[in-house]
């Protein structure tokens, strides 16, 4: 049974690496499930994660999701965009990902923000470099998303192992 758990814990820390491509699949919600498995049924003494681990878990979640918002907003801000453009971009990122999975993430908020620049009366070269802005946008989200999980998983096997 315990060796089924571990294989359940890795894969859904697998998974949660797969949800930066697939912003649809809750990423930190699947770190969380592992965490758990691992505190209710793995832990013998049910204190090897401790209140510290806790806490810290609850603050990394809380800096995945606001990363993933503000390095969007941030970057298609910083290119020249547009309110419209940062909200149009945020929407985009998670219908894209339904659209043409996993590249939606990508194309479709560039497209959109092109477009909502270009109906505010901007010029190609600025609605472009909006869009581009989404893009490194998104990167910089999902680069600091897999940072973070990455942390998050290393923390909960140093607390476990040692």
């Amino acid at each position: 049974m315990n060796v089924l758990l571990w294989i359940l814990i890795v894969a859904l820390f697998i998974l949660s690496f797969i949800g930066v491509i697939y912003p649809i699949i809750p990423s930190v919600l699947l770190l969380w499930g592992g965490f758990l498995l691992y505190h209710f049924f793995l832990s013998g003494s049910g204190d090897d994660l401790t209140m510290m681990f806790w806490i810290g878990m609850l603050i990394l979640t809380l800096l995945i999701i606001i990363s993933d918002i503000i390095a969007n907003s941030y970057f298609v801000k910083r290119f020249g965009g547009s309110k419209w453009g940062e909200r149009g971009a945020a929407i985009a990122v998670i219908v894209g990902s339904f659209i043409i999975p996993p590249f939606g993430i990508l194309i479709i908020p560039f497209i959109v923000v092109f477009i909502i620049e270009m109906l505010q009366r901007r010029t190609p070269l600025q609605a472009l470099r909006a869009s581009i802005g989404s893009l490194i946008g998104f990167l910089g989200g999902a680069i600091s998303k897999v940072v973070i999980q990455a942390t998050m998983i290393i923390w909960f096997l140093i607390t476990i192992i040692f």
